[in-house]
């Protein structure tokens, strides 16, 4: 996929099981020729976990893209007015993140990037990590579902047997699901099967 000229926004919540998973598609985005604009939760800024210390995804998120790390509201706001990002994921996107954006909460970096997106009727690309997309927040995701300008990677249950309310994207599938949505088009099928 060619992305020179297009300016992606990436922003990453705390799911840290997937930020492994993640990190390769913003080099898809950089080696097709994107500017990306790396955002984070606090958690992502705050918090080591088994799956590694927030500095070294820091450092990461920063030699991959280039460019500084939008990790307040303060940072964030902007976006909106000055419209930079073409097309804004939210990759991975937690159960509490999907809640408050379904609910019209901004009380983070990543949540006051979606309204900012959202205000510029530009796309935004939820690629979903929850331990309850088919419970509490089953309802959350039904509400994003039918909303103008929201896409989603394509999902399914991770394990279906150990945790049946589990949902996860196919985050091999955020750069398809991106230039999908750049079109105005939600990537199909939608909800597939989750080989792990």
């Amino acid at each position: 996929m060619n992305w020179n000229g297009i300016t992606v926004g990436y922003a990453l919540t705390g799911s840290h099981c997937t930020l492994e998973e993640v990190m390769p598609q913003i080099q898809r985005f950089k080696d097709g020729g994107a500017n990306v604009i790396p955002i984070v939760s606090s958690t992502i800024m705050t918090t080591d976990t088994r799956f590694g210390t927030s500095a070294n995804w820091q450092a990461q998120l920063k030699d991959i893209t280039g460019n500084d790390i939008i990790s307040t509201i303060v940072e964030a706001e902007p976006l909106g007015p000055s419209k930079l990002l073409d097309v804004l994921v939210i990759a991975p996107c937690t159960g509490n993140t999907t809640s408050k954006l379904a609910n019209a909460m901004t009380d983070s970096p990543v949540l006051m990037a979606a309204k900012a997106q959202m205000r510029n009727c530009r796309p935004l690309v939820l690629a979903i990590s929850t331990n309850d997309g088919l419970g509490l927040n089953a309802a959350n995701i039904a509400k994003l579902l039918v909303t103008k300008n929201i896409y989603f990677v394509p999902y399914g249950q991770d394990n279906p047997q150990q945790k049946p309310n589990s949902l996860v994207a196919k985050m091999d599938l955020i750069p398809e699901a991106c230039y999908a949505a750049l079109e105005g088009k939600q990537l199909q099928p939608m909800i597939v099967e989750y080989a792990t």
